[in-house]
């Protein structure tokens, strides 16, 4: 995983690496705050469990009242972090605990660390439907994506997984099909250079690929539960 060097740990500004938490809004698209609230709260941490070959941890937040200036619903969100040999996963949940319908985008916001994102090579979309953030153009995924300058592309998501080639690292990243969307940034040399909570030069050492729900929020009807994860598993 990457974790920038400069980030200000105020417990206030989202953390810049790691797997923030996008939810219940992806980017700007409503009237929360960018990418929502829970990734500028505090988690609560449960106990870890621990096994032969995986450990396990837990983490949730809930409705209180400050959530609920920003965003009038009963909920309960968990984060479930499973690590086993050579793989990660992680899993987040959503139980709707109030008496009517609740809607959210976001995304699991998965920061990656290359050597050289020159170098990077990601397959497995090819085919799907692309949107360019930056230039608003739509089309269909290159079998190959490679990253020379800012990246902000949004995917249909893949059946099967995806594979990041980095030199001689190569990892498989997988999503449940909870996840509508697979989105891959990189904020480029320009952009990274204004990034007060990026070095100069994290940009070519850092990849997100997200699972997400961008175009079309997913419902949980009163008292219902969702949950969808992305898996990433080393490959030899």
């Amino acid at each position: 995983m990457f974790l920038s060097s400069a980030n200000l740990w105020d417990g206030h500004t989202p953390i810049r690496g790691g797997i923030p938490v996008c939810f219940p809004q992806f980017n700007a698209r409503g009237n929360l705050p960018r990418h929502g609230f829970a990734r500028n709260l505090p988690w609560h941490a449960e106990q870890p469990s621990e096994h032969a070959d995986q450990a396990q941890i837990d983490c949730t937040l809930s409705a209180d009242d400050h959530t609920r200036t920003l965003w009038p619903h009963a909920f309960a969100a968990r984060m479930c972090i499973s690590i086993t040999p050579g793989q990660l996963q992680v899993t987040l949940s959503v139980d709707n605990q109030g008496p009517t319908a609740l809607s959210f985008s976001g995304a699991l916001h998965t920061y990656l660390a290359v050597d050289d994102i020159a170098h990077v090579r990601l397959t497995g979309l090819g085919g799907q439907a692309e949107w360019d953030a930056l230039t608003d153009a739509r089309a269909a995924a290159a079998a190959v994506l490679r990253f020379d300058g800012e990246f902000d592309r949004v995917y249909a998501a893949a059946a099967a997984p995806l594979l990041l080639e980095d030199g001689a690292h190569r990892l498989e990243i997988a999503q449940s099909p909870q996840w509508a969307d697979t989105v891959v940034w990189n904020p480029g040399q320009s952009k990274c250079a204004g990034m007060a909570d990026m070095p100069p030069d994290g940009f070519s050492r850092m990849l997100c690929v997200e699972a997400a729900q961008v175009f079309h929020p997913i419902e949980v009807p009163a008292s219902g539960h969702w949950q969808g994860w992305q898996r990433l598993r080393v490959v030899a």
